[in-house]
């Protein structure tokens, strides 16, 4: 074999040995990666994490503020609290909820009734003066015709709020009959929204001669529309002992049962027509007859509710 050939041999026979040699090598490299540090270099990592830690640049919270540092407390803009331009006069100023008196008028009927053939007037409502969790309460409901009262309950009391939605009531009552005997009560009641919006009123009263009694009423606002809603209303009244004077027996003595259509103009002004059932029970009925007065009687309304 000449030398030509023997070196073009060689050649090739190392060209076909390189590529084994240089995937041995990466595949050693890349499973370095995954090897355990040697123990030089564990000794440098230890050494380097239990040195100690330079506090000196750290600085805890605390201390006096700066000089120009605004105040927590202060209004914006240098104003001062209830004084300057933009401060109420002290009579409009709102603090606590409790601090302040405020009053309102609720009229929930005022109405034309007409029952055959008769007509006469009717109302009932309250007022009331205080906070917001003490208060003078006024209570009224009567009827009238032709300018005079016929009959009236009117009742002052004492209102404290014991819940978000309840108040108890303490004082007095004050019936008047024309041509009948006046009576007086003291009274002690619950008036509140009940869960499902009831608005529930239950007062019981003790009079003069052993006398006991006790009214429960009841509404609910069923709504039609935003502003068209039917409200049935409930009153049952209770008497523990006879009343000759005043045509009312012991136990259940009369009851109404309302049911109004009502349309707010505003939150404020509600006008409404409506019927009303009016019945009397057990010797307050026997009594009526005696009397010959009607022991039920459908009565025709319409009226005005309105608050402020």
């Amino acid at each position: 074999m000449t030398s030509l050939t023997k070196r073009t041999a060689l050649v090739l026979f190392t060209a076909g040995l390189l590529p084994f040699g240089v995937r041995a090598q990466s595949h050693d490299a890349h499973a370095g990666h995954g090897a355990p540090p040697s123990v030089s270099q564990g000794a440098a990592s230890s050494s380097a994490d239990q040195a100690p830690m330079d506090h000196g640049n750290m600085q805890m919270q605390g201390g006096s503020a700066p000089a120009d540092a605004r105040d927590p407390d202060a209004y914006s803009g240098g104003f001062t609290r209830n004084e300057g331009q933009f401060a109420l006069d002290p009579r409009h100023r709102l603090r606590m909820s409790d601090e302040h008196l405020f009053a309102s008028l609720r009229m929930d009927k005022l109405e034309y009734v007409r029952a055959k053939g008769d007509e006469w007037g009717a109302y009932e409502g309250q007022a009331w003066f205080g906070s917001t969790f003490n208060r003078l309460v006024l209570k009224g409901e009567g009827e009238f015709a032709d300018g005079k009262m016929h009959e009236s309950r009117t009742e002052v009391l004492w209102g404290h709020a014991v819940s978000p939605f309840w108040d108890t009531q303490l004082g007095a009552r004050f019936d008047y009959g024309r041509g009948e005997p006046s009576r007086q009560w003291l009274a002690a009641g619950l008036q509140g929204l009940a869960p499902y919006w009831f608005e529930l009123d239950a007062t019981a009263y003790v009079g003069s001669g052993g006398r006991t009694a006790l009214r429960f009423s009841a509404e609910y606002d069923l709504l039609l529309t935003q502003k068209l809603y039917l409200q049935p209303a409930l009153e049952v009244n209770f008497y523990g002992k006879d009343d000759p004077e005043r045509d009312i027996g012991r136990g259940l003595s009369d009851g109404k049962v309302g049911l109004r259509l009502k349309y707010e103009v505003n939150r404020q002004l509600v006008p409404y027509i409506g019927v009303e059932w009016d019945s009397k029970f057990g010797k307050t009925a026997d009594m009526a007859r005696d009397a010959g007065s009607a022991r039920q009687e459908t009565r025709f309304v319409a009226g005005l509710s309105f608050w402020f």
